[in-house]
């Protein structure tokens, strides 16, 4: 029979959906809630414990045993620079990094709007713009290991 539920055997258009429930609003901020007390621990503790002492974290490996310096070297001291209000020593340290901070801030506040409209958060940066940022950061990481990026080192 045409324009009749199989399992009810009621016309079609008197059959009634369940809307699908919508979550409340602190059950869609909760991720982005607790990402973000991730991150703010994960801060406190590196400007807890000062990386500039030595013994608190382990060295870089591809430093200790090439002596190159990764695009991550520095990393925690700008952390810990940046914590402190120090943006210019956090620049000093790995400016790459406070980009990454200042980066993870506006995508954090586009997420957390993005929850509270009720929408799913969707970033493509597509081909082109991922490959350009890791070009950027090898571009950084070659840089900073020449002896004219010598500023650029931790």
């Amino acid at each position: 029979m045409r324009g009749v539920d199989a399992e009810s055997r009621k016309p079609a258009h008197l059959t009634t959906a369940t809307p699908p429930a919508v979550p409340a609003l602190a059950a869609r901020l909760a991720v982005p809630a607790g990402v973000l007390a991730a991150v703010v621990a994960a801060f406190a503790y590196v400007g807890t414990v000062d990386p500039n002492e030595p013994g608190h974290y382990p060295v870089c490996p591809l430093l200790r045993f090439t002596g190159v310096h990764c695009p991550g070297c520095g990393g925690l001291r700008s952390a810990h620079a940046f914590v402190h209000g120090d943006v210019l020593g956090a620049l000093r340290a790995n400016a790459m990094a406070v980009f990454g901070y200042l980066g993870f801030t506006v995508l954090w506040a586009v997420w957390v709007v993005a929850a509270v409209r009720g929408r799913p958060l969707r970033i493509d940066p597509g081909p082109v713009r991922l490959w350009a940022l890791g070009a950027l950061l090898l571009v950084f990481t070659v840089v900073r290991n020449l002896p004219f990026g010598g500023w650029l080192l931790p």
